[in-house]
């Protein structure tokens, strides 16, 4: 059986579908990039829209993950994965192409500002309608036993390539904008989602239709075999669980930080990117060692590794101020630096916990569990952090950042975590290999 599948995961359809797997993901990074944070903003003001309906969008964009459970509804009745998602996911993109489009229409400004969110809206939910089923469909040409450094080869392409791209892109927009054009910048910008667009649909077409066995065929199933498989599962849960600290740990501060760095701490808007860049290339260097660790072990220990690695990081954060502010540059490397083994293995420790058919409903489950508690964290630490803030940064008598606070609470949150996978995933996930 061995000699079968080193035979099966090494034929030519495979590598390629591998290869063009990795590329996909990378050109779809690269338009995700281009609609959000500075870039979305630059194109949302531009349009007339003020900051706090900017605001309103940055916050539904946040929560556009939600759009994945609709895929637990209608997995079992697609007939063909592959022509389903390329559908989708291309629509998706040309939506998001369209957002720079709409600068140059001839209509008012409240239509803009529909149209604005109807493009996102539908962008959003083309892309997260099927995002499980391509991340199980590229696997699916993956050798079980390598799902973690190739999971990491194709983050680090990504990422790597990602920001050569965000620095092309910016300073050219950047460019038009100084030289007085720019909706030009909007143009090109539009015509590099396009490409990438292009790309990204090429690649998909190169992956091999996915191969289902007689018996996995997409039969009808009731929902109450699918939530037995997935929510009823004791063991499945405790990773939800796991994911929901993960999520809570970590939005509860980060969205936070922003505003602190280039506020209280006094970093440029430069810097903070040049601060990003070097978080992303200890991302980077990590990333396939992690995935090795996580191969050689279990998905649940390198998730715990790089737990701690984040635990770390919020703790010197906590110890940040206009004073001591290069130990925000310790936290954005180190949180960075545990990115690259969380984000995937949270994907792939899905596999240990259900059967590949119920994989994609489960992977819609458990991000959407851990996302909505992510949200909720991040709406109660903002009036936390507001309360701190109208107090003038005095909390029990102890002059603090709000951002302090939020560091510390992610510091407790993610050392239960890590007991938590300790003491209790990695023992099950020992127990069902």
């Amino acid at each position: 059986m061995n000699t079968t599948q080193i035979t099966l995961y090494d034929s030519p359809a495979y590598k390629r579908s591998r290869r063009a797997y990795t590329l996909e993901c990378a050109f779809e990074y690269f338009v995700s990039l281009l609609v959000t944070d500075a870039f979305l903003a630059s194109l949302l003001s531009s349009i007339g829209l003020n900051d706090s309906l900017i605001g309103v969008i940055t916050s539904f964009i946040s929560v556009a993950f939600l759009f994945q459970l609709f895929s637990v509804f209608i997995v079992r009745k697609i007939t063909n994965t592959k022509r389903f998602a390329v559908f989708f996911h291309a629509l998706s993109q040309l939506f998001f192409m369209s957002l720079y489009l709409i600068p140059f229409l001839p209509f008012e400004y409240k239509y803009k500002e529909i149209l604005v969110i109807v493009c996102i809206l539908f962008a959003y939910f083309g892309n997260y309608l099927v995002t499980s089923m391509i991340y199980k469909w590229g696997n699916s040409f993956v050798d079980p036993k390598r799902r973690g450094v190739f999971s990491a080869g194709k983050e680090m392409i990504s990422l790597i390539l990602g920001m050569a791209v965000t620095l092309i892109i910016g300073f050219a927009m950047d460019s038009f904008t100084e030289s007085g054009n720019t909706n030009g910048g909007f143009i090109f910008a539009a015509s590099a989602i396009l490409v990438f667009s292009i790309c990204d649909f090429i690649c998909l077409m190169l992956i091999k239709k996915e191969t289902v066995s007689g018996e996995s065929k997409k039969e009808s199933v009731p929902m109450r075999t699918v939530l037995k498989n997935t929510l009823g599962s004791s063991s499945f849960r405790s990773v939800i669980l796991l994911t929901c600290l993960w999520d809570v740990a970590r939005y509860t501060t980060v969205g936070f930080l922003g505003t602190y760095s280039i506020g209280e701490l006094g970093f440029t808007v430069g810097a903070v990117q040049i601060i990003n860049i070097i978080g992303n290339i200890g991302r980077f260097t990590i990333a396939k060692p992690l995935g090795a660790y996580s191969d050689k072990h279990s998905y649940a220990s390198g998730i715990k590794l790089a737990i701690i690695i984040a635990a770390l990081g919020f703790a010197i954060n906590v110890f940040s101020t206009p004073k001591s502010a290069f130990l925000f540059i310790l936290y954005s490397v180190l949180y960075n630096v545990s990115m690259a083994g969380t984000n995937q293995n949270l994907f792939n420790i899905t596999y240990s916990y259900v059967d590949s058919k119920y994989f994609v409903e489960a992977s819609a489950i458990k991000n959407s569990i851990g996302g909505i508690c992510g949200f909720a964290a991040s709406a109660l630490a903002s009036r936390l952090l507001a309360y701190v803030q109208e107090n003038g940064n005095i909390l029990f008598g102890i002059r603090i950042y709000g951002q302090q606070v939020l560091s510390l609470i992610s510091f407790i949150l993610l050392t239960v975590t890590a007991i938590f996978i300790h003491t209790v995933i990695e023992k099950q996930e020992r127990m069902l290999q």
